[in-house]
């Protein structure tokens, strides 16, 4: 039944500017510039999702404004110069054809950085105290110091209108310079940009005033500010507030847009960007109170809101005015076409796992999506051709990779059959999707498994495909997706019948005692959301890794959340020790930089999480005997979701 949209396809005026409709991709780091310039890949990225109708997106989060705040680490633009006003002039070109606005962010990292990039800057912040996660100790700025950085901010934003940009976002967020000025954590300053709130925004008033003499009025400027910081001694709702009145009566900006939290610490930084471990829409309060305060102004907001129905009734509450959406089309850039539509169950779902998009971020990779391979990748991937001649494809596997190589083969033409041993459809995603604050992994399976039944292709379940069973159905392409299975150690007692896996565990194939040890050789969620399953059931669980710490592979946005619930749980882990024996009862374990032996006494059952290995066997017997052949996913190598669907979709457009 198709929803009735009320706000969320309506106009909207901010500033000079009417946006067409209310949802928006909000800034942030895509971590695809080169050399600090836009790129083919950062224009067609946008592009897609102006194509796929929203009304405003916001490019180059976020770009730096002065050497001094290093943009390489993380691959943004740098708006030093006027060599930039090309590159902007084609993504605004881009964009605008399909209309769509095009803003950028503009920012100052402040100490919010490393020195040794670049041309090796000192960092620069109001006063020199080292933040939690980067470390390093400022330089305190000095009055000249900070009169150039507000004649810099003023330039770029000169260079963002001639590039024919329509707006900008100066980021007061995010614990950056700007808002580094504001706490009274970071800013212990005597002079008159320090105590008093009055003088804590100096800065900020100064640079927007500056601003405002380089591009005029009658362009978008606005400001992206917190909510609360949620942080002990630092600003809060009510400052915030405060904050937000003083802004809007100065009518320099036009807009404010309201994230939750800050960035200073790893909480922080994995809260700031809530994966699906956090409730929908959950700082949704925080902007609602800056709306009830400067009611004059539109008020942006972004995150974890993912549905077009939920960003509609958030609208007609009156509790913000613009919804960023930008996850949701990270994973969909056509998501306001199809809901406009009334093509929801085509519509594939943020599913909050972070994995593709902000934890690449964080370490300075191009933006992806776990579950959409075609995002980053528009230019390869982003027109899907019909097949010159329709073909019977057989496709053995229905993990993601089996199903996005089935749903992509019959949106080309190909008749599509698909054998799976198993009573459903999903494989290790729904496995991973059965434990503790991770089920909505299972949405990724559910968007393909309802495109897959739509589009006819015909689905054979509790079938273990043989290469007679294959070859039986004269297939014109193959494709193999069988996954992977467990890998079991050749170590001394890893037989024993109180050894098991962690698919075992998540399965409920396993009985497991009261103490459990789990070996982590796989050093992502997978083990940890296993001892969590354990935990919540009652366990004792301690985690062996052979890495710095278990879970190390995990991004800063996924493993905070995990490791505050597994201790609030009484997890025990223990890192730099590698499994060497199981003696009965006892484990024995080896550090791995010493050699000293530890044995573990007492364990009741001990849990497995060391990878797994290619199921390939029906791959390598086909090879020979079908002409066009394929292997994807697990079974060409264990790897993660986005390997699979990648291959998955690249090996259907090949036939």
């Amino acid at each position: 039944m198709a929803h009735e949209f009320r706000y969320l396809f309506t106009p909207i005026r901010v500033g000079r500017l009417t946006l067409k409709n209310r949802i928006y991709s909000s800034g942030h780091a895509e971590a695809m510039a080169e050399g600090g310039r836009p790129t083919e890949r950062l224009l067609r990225y946008h592009e897609a999702k102006a194509r796929g109708g929203a009304a405003l997106t916001i490019v180059g989060g976020s770009t730096s404004v002065h050497p001094s705040s290093p943009a390489s680490a993380w691959n943004l633009l740098a708006n030093h110069d006027d060599s930039i006003i090309p590159g902007y002039r084609e993504l605004a070109a881009a964009i605008h054809r399909h209309d769509c606005l095009a803003f950028t962010q503009l920012t100052h990292l402040g100490r919010r950085a490393r020195s040794d990039t670049e041309a090796w800057h000192v960092l620069l912040a109001p006063s020199p105290i080292p933040e939690q996660v980067h470390r390093e100790v400022p330089h305190e700025l000095e009055p000249e110091q900070i009169a150039g950085l507000v004649r810099a901010f003023g330039a770029a934003a000169r260079r963002c209108r001639e590039g024919g940009l329509d707006g900008i976002e100066v980021s007061m967020a995010h614990n950056h310079l700007i808002d580094q000025f504001w706490s009274p954590l970071f800013n212990h300053r005597t002079d008159e940009y320090g105590g008093p709130l009055e003088n804590r925004m100096r800065f900020a008033f100064e640079v927007l005033a500056e601003i405002r003499r380089q591009v005029g009025l009658d362009f978008a400027v606005g400001a992206r500010i917190s909510g609360d910081e949620l942080t002990d001694g630092g600003l809060t709702a009510d400052d915030m507030a405060e904050i937000a009145r003083r802004l809007a009566a100065s009518g320099l900006v036009d807009f404010l847009s309201v994230i939750g939290g800050g960035a200073h610490t790893y909480s922080l930084q994995a809260a700031v960007v809530p994966n699906m471990s956090f409730p929908n829409a959950v700082y949704v309060p925080f902007a609602a109170a800056i709306k009830q305060a400067v009611p004059e102004l539109p008020i942006f907001h972004a995150a974890r809101i993912v549905d077009t129905v939920h960003a509609d009734l958030l609208l007609a509450e009156g509790y913000i005015d613009v919804v960023g959406m930008t996850r949701a089309l990270i994973a969909d850039p056509e998501l306001p076409r199809k809901a406009r539509q009334g093509r929801f169950e085509e519509i594939r779902q943020c599913v909050g796992a972070n994995e593709g998009c902000i934890d690449r971020i964080y370490q300075g990779k191009p933006v992806t999506c776990l579950q959409n391979p075609v995002t980053g990748r528009e230019t390869e991937l982003g027109e899907l051709r019909p097949a010159a001649v329709r073909k019977k494809v057989v496709i053995v596997g229905g993990g993601v990779a089996g199903l996005e190589a089935a749903r992509v083969a019959a949106l080309r033409g190909h008749r599509v059959v698909l054998f799976e041993k198993e009573a459903e459809l999903g494989g290790q995603v729904l496995l991973a999707a059965r434990a503790p604050a991770r089920a909505d992994y299972a949405g990724i399976v559910r968007f393909l498994w309802a495109q897959v039944a739509k589009l006819g292709v015909e689905v054979r379940l509790r079938v273990e495909a043989t290469a007679e069973l294959v070859l039986a159905e004269a297939p014109e392409a193959v494709i193999i997706a069988t996954g992977s299975h467990p890998y079991l150690p050749p170590l001394p007692g890893a037989d024993g019948k109180h050894v098991v896996t962690d698919r075992d565990v998540l399965l409920g194939q396993a009985r497991v005692g009261d103490r459990v040890v789990l070996v982590d050789d796989v050093h992502t969620q997978q083990a940890l959301s296993t001892a969590e399953f354990l935990l919540d059931r009652g366990k004792r669980v301690e985690v062996v890794s052979r890495l710095f710490y278990p879970g190390q592979e995990s991004g800063i946005t996924s493993i905070v959340p995990l490791y505050t619930r597994l201790f609030a749980k009484g997890v025990v882990l223990t890192p730099h020790a590698e499994l060497r024996a199981i003696e009965g009862s006892t484990v024995v374990v080896a550090n791995v930089y010493s050699g000293a032996e530890r044995r573990i006494e007492g364990v009741d059952t001990v849990v497995l999480a060391m990878g797994s290995r290619a199921t390939d066997h029906l791959y390598r017997t086909l090879k020979g005997r079908v002409a066009d052949l394929h292997a994807v996913g697990d079974c060409v190598a264990p790897r993660g979701v986005h390997h699979a669907l990648l291959e998955g979709t690249r090996a259907a457009r090949a036939i």
